[in-house]
This record gives structure tokens, sequence and C-alpha cells, in this order.
């Protein structure tokens, strides 16, 4: 599987933003964009969160102490815990991807997905996959190691390969699976940026320690493939 060379034109700010998006659910987005903000100097944006509104990503992220670090306000919060098409419908809300923009800033800007890159958005068929063509930014993919995730893994760079979507590069998050990570590794052909732990708890100080041990390494490997998807 080769990336190949996207079609997709991104303008030099656009190199500055990226979509932090995962094999599936709870594989580790919000820690990886907590960790993303604090290393690389980045601003926050979920675009939508469905369900556990009292207790938002953005929250958990929102603690860096940074005096310039901005989390942007999700543009929609739906009630239940369930797929964004099937919660809006609830709400009473009509998902459109042509509401969707990204915030300004003169920050570097992590916007974190829902779930994986196939979730529906509404009944006409747009998904985050189509979230992410519609915003322009290049991509980071979170894998968890899990039985089947290296099929999902490999599916969703599939899927970002075919809308020619611009791939970063890939974020392990948990215990380390060396054959696992090969495998992906040598079927994607795309570098891998970071392997992170889970980190419990969910703190400021655990984030903290763990940046300033790896921070500097996960900083020049998402620059470096940065430039290299200009």
């Amino acid at each position: 599987m080769e990336i190949g060379n996207s079609l997709l034109i991104f303008a030099n700010q656009m190199s500055a933003k990226i979509f932090i998006t995962g094999i599936g659910t709870d594989v580790g987005k919000t820690l990886v964009s907590k960790i993303l903000c604090r290393v690389w100097s980045a601003d926050y944006w979920k675009p939508m969160q469905s369900g556990d509104l009292h207790a938002l990503d953005s929250q958990k992220v929102a603690s860096i102490q940074d005096e310039n670090f901005q989390v942007f306000p999700e543009q929609f919060l739906l009630s239940q815990p369930l797929s964004p098409h099937a919660a809006a419908e609830i709400d009473g809300i009509q998902l459109k991807v042509t509401d969707f923009k990204l915030p300004d800033t003169e920050r570097n800007l992590i916007v974190e997905g829902a779930g994986g890159l196939l979730v529906p958005m509404n009944s006409d068929g747009d998904t985050i996959l189509t979230l992410i063509e519609h915003l322009k930014i290049p991509v980071v993919l979170v894998s968890r190691h899990y039985l089947g995730s290296i099929n999902h893994t490999l599916l969703s760079v599939k899927a970002l390969i075919s809308q020619q979507i611009p791939i970063v590069g890939i974020i392990f998050v948990g215990e380390a699976l060396p054959g696992t990570e090969e495998v992906i590794s040598r079927h994607t052909n795309l570098p891998v940026l970071a392997k992170i732990p889970i980190l419990e708890p969910f703190t400021d100080d655990t984030i903290k320690a763990y940046c300033e041990t790896y921070g500097r390494e996960i900083y020049l490997n998402l620059t470096h493939e940065l430039e290299r998807i200009r």
C-alpha cells in the first residue's frame, strides 16, 4: 500500500493544522491531542461531541498550563453518546459538512475527530472522512492494539488514500506490540510519529512528565513529516 502524491493543494498555513482521527472509538485520540498541543504549541478544536457533556474532551485538553493556549468551543454538542448522525437526529439538529469552518488562530491547531473515519454525520452519506476533505488539512492516524486493529488500521489508511488526504503518520497508543507495529508500518509505508503508553491518571502532571521525556522526539518527527507532505 503506497501513500502516493496527494492531489490536494494545501496553503503553507495549512501545514500548521492537523486532524487527529483514529481507527475507532476510544483509541486515544484525546490523549494524543493533548500531547501534541503541548509539544507542538497548538490550539485545540473538537468540531462535535456526542454524549458525555459533563466531561467534554475539550475540558480534558483545556487544562494545559500555557497562557497562549486556546481551546475553541465545539460547534455541536450532542446530548446522546451515539454516532453523530443518530445523536443529531434525536436533538433535532441537521449536521452539514459545509457548516464547519476551521477557527481562526495564528498558532498551530489540533482538530480532534469523533470516532473513526466512516462514522456517519447525516443521512446524506457524509462521514468524518467527508469532514476532513472539507477542512482540507492533513491527518495523524491513532491506532491502538487489540484483536482486529491491524485490519482497522489498514482500512483507515486505505480510506484516506482513496480520497487523497495527506497522512502525516501513525501514532500507536497502548502497550507496545512490535510485531503488530512492524506489519502495519510495512503494509502502509507510513512513518510512526510516536508510541504512547496509556498514561494514568490523565492529568496535567502525567502528560507533562511524559512530554519532558519524549516531547522533543515527537516534535521533531511531526515537523519533519509535515515538511514531507507539503
